[in-house]
């Protein structure tokens, strides 16, 4: 990556401002401004999540935030209520108050004499999400949005529920959020009053694991904050970005589809990312890029972005299967409109161990898979890091039914969503089905390509719930992960259906047999044929960004998973550690490190034996002044219930300051 050093405009890093809100709140933010703003106004970008504008975001806001505001933009980042230095209490994440907050701040922002009103808001994850939802409630200033690896859509969009099974990250994620979201503000910031403020945080700290749980079905709470409830809401501009490898890609063609204000697509081969620092490569000259969208929307200069096609996407070339891509070979293609009139459903039917282009007849196939089949499924949403990617998928094809076309007579290029379509009978009242879309090549490697999954008893739809009626069929359409790829002549195309994908999909209360009939079943692809055009889109540019922030690595992170199996009694362990390392902020006399160990088991035939444990531990340090805290979260089940056991510890220096503990019984709702 190019850094880039002289600007048009000389950048002040305001590192700390207070924003009032109405209730006596105040929000800290950190902002980068044009030396000159206050002579010569300029639009304002916003930023705004939970995770520490100082030393959580610092290494990769300051080179993005400062390269923005030296081409003549105000970019704020501000903490959410109650996280990094600003006021009250972060009980849960994207509510309701959240936006109301954020809707403020744009105000706020638009009467600075530094802007000329018109506002701009980005984000990553979290604020991604936000930035669609407080769209959404239309504040006059914002006029656009740049949205990465975010959703429109809460219960099944994001790492909580899978098709309506409880997903893993859902007790990893709210484990992690228990940890970080109990950090103290900054001392030299706030003042004595740090340590009162932290104490409140720690009393009140919300175990969300559980908090989500609770809400097993797709409700009211789920869909506030769903912008796909109300498309027709977001009026000002939208640009969403996502990469392949990320778990939100599926949200780009939703938002192009559902939205009907202006708007543009982007899917590069990244994991969650942004595109300048995109992992798998090719990385791209993202920041020019959003320059360029900016200038169009906030400064009303004609910059040819609209004039673009809607979507760009990577067509990704197949490759061998590895847990990790340093780059991912392929083309950039684009699309007019989405959904395309280029795309083209190739129906592919179930028979016996093959998918045929004519259905067959009517035969009965037993899927009963082993509870520890999942074991190369890789992360929901990686991050970039090595080992996150699915491995070969032989292992888990083996254990699954597996239905294989011919070898491909010629290369096939896929864009979309492909969507398997079953009728089956379970003869359990609760039973999931999983199904894996596979590249496999002459030499027999199996790459997955997509993949879903769908608790049957939600099978007519999310929001409610029913339980089985053994032996009656259903017909169910499970809708996969949107995917850009090329099959390539001579391979085989692979769909694998099983009823486990441990730790992916918490296993349900009883080992269920599903039969599946073939030749009423069939998978539809989604087809793109190649375009002369594809070769001629202009390429982006090199990446660039600003000078970096002070931070030096002291530990070097590291991510470990490993596979431990007993043959005896027919467990299988995962163990997957997640050391972010420990950095030196030298701006700020910092020292912070973190660590997570996450601990999946499960028995070959015993669904109840399933048990995730989640722990993390987060340092500050500086000089004599030192705190942590330990969040430790593990989660069991009955046939009725879930338990789910908590600790959240938190020391100054080697003192222990509070101890919190959970031990909690969720009913089982149909999960």
């Amino acid at each position: 990556m190019q850094i880039v050093t002289q600007f048009p405009r000389v950048v002040r890093d305001l590192r700390n401002v207070w924003i009032p809100l109405a209730d006596g709140t105040r929000l800290a933010a950190r902002i980068w401004l044009p030396e000159d703003a206050a002579a010569d106004p300029v639009p304002a970008i916003l930023e705004y999540i939970p995770y520490r504008k100082h030393d959580g975001t610092g290494g990769r806001d300051v080179p993005m935030h400062a390269y923005l505001a030296g081409h003549g933009y105000g970019c704020v980042r501000v903490d959410i209520r109650g996280s990094g230095e600003s006021d009250g209490l972060l009980s849960d994440e994207y509510l309701k108050g959240e936006q109301d907050d954020a809707v403020e701040v744009i105000a706020w922002i638009a009467r600075q004499p530094w802007c000329t009103g018109a506002v701009g808001m980005t984000g990553i994850s979290w604020g991604g999400f936000n930035a669609l939802q407080v769209a959404a409630r239309r504040p006059p200033a914002l006029k656009a949005i740049i949205t990465h690896c975010s959703t429109d859509e809460r219960y099944d969009g994001d790492v909580h529920y899978i098709g309506g099974c409880l997903s893993y990250d859902n007790i990893a994620w709210g484990s992690a959020m228990l940890a970080i979201g109990s950090q103290p503000p900054a001392p030299d910031i706030v003042g004595e009053g740090w340590r009162a403020m932290w104490l409140e945080r720690l009393e009140n700290a919300t175990l969300l694991t559980a908090h989500w749980m609770r809400r097993q079905r797709r409700d009211s709470y789920w869909r506030q904050g769903s912008v796909c409830e109300d498309f027709a809401a977001i009026t000002c501009a939208v640009y969403a970005v996502g990469g392949w490898a990320d778990g939100y890609a599926s949200a780009v063609g939703r938002l192009l589809a559902g939205l009907t204000c202006p708007r543009k697509g982007l899917i590069g081969p990244w994991a969650h990312k942004f595109p300048h620092a995109g992992v798998p490569g090719p990385a791209i000259g993202w920041l020019q890029e959003a320059l360029r969208w900016w200038d169009h929307w906030l400064k009303g200069r004609d910059t040819g972005i609209m004039a673009e096609p809607s979507l760009r996407a990577w067509m990704q070339e197949s490759v061998p299967p590895r847990v990790h891509y340093a780059e991912r070979p392929g083309r950039w293609v684009a699309e007019e409109s989405w959904p395309s009139p280029n795309i083209r459903p190739l129906r592919l039917f179930l028979d016996p161990g093959t998918l045929d282009d004519k259905a067959g007849p009517s035969t009965n196939v037993i899927v009963r898979t082993p509870q520890t089949l999942g074991a190369t499924a890789g992360e929901w949403c990686p991050y970039g890091y090595h080992g996150e990617h699915p491995a070969d998928q032989r292992e888990d094809d083996g254990r699954s039914i597996c239905f294989d076309s011919a070898p491909l007579a010629d290369r096939i290029e896929m864009l979309g969503a492909p969507v398997v379509t079953l009728t089956v009978t379970a003869d359990k009242p609760v039973a999931f089905l999983a199904v894996r879309l596979c590249d496999v090549a002459p030499d027999g490697a199996s790459t997955r390509v997509s993949y879903k999954a769908l608790n049957l008893t939600r099978r007519d739809g999310l929001e409610t719930a029913k339980p089985i009626e053994p032996g009656r069929p259903m017909t169910v359409a499970i809708m996969l992960y949107d995917l850009g790829y090329v099959f390539p002549a001579g391979h085989r195309i692979r769909l694998a259906v099983s009823t486990t994908m441990w730790p992916l999909i918490w296993p349900a209360p009883e080992a269920p047999t599903v039969t599946l009939t073939t030749g009423a079943s069939f998978l539809d692809l989604p087809v793109r044929a190649p375009r002369p055009s594809d070769a001629a889109l202009p390429d982006f540019a090199e990446p660039e960004c600003g000078p970096p922030a002070p931070i030096s690595l002291t530990r070097p992170d590291q991510r470990r998973r490993r596979v431990e199996r007993d043959l005896n009694d027919g467990s299988l362990v995962m163990r997957y550690t997640r050391d972010w390392g420990a950095e030196r902020h030298a701006d700020i006399d910092l020292l912070t490190s973190s660590i997570g160990q996450e601990t999946y088991r499960i028995v070959e035939d015993a669904p109840l034996s399933a048990r995730q444990s989640s722990s993390w531990t987060v340092i500050l340090e500086r000089g004599t002044w030192k705190v942590r805290t330990e969040s430790r979260t593990t989660v069991t089940s009955t046939a009725g219930a879930f338990r789910v056991v908590a600790t959240l510890d938190a020391y100054e220096g080697e003192t222990r300051v509070l101890s919190r503990s959970w031990d909690e019984t969720i009913l089982r709702d149909l999960m």
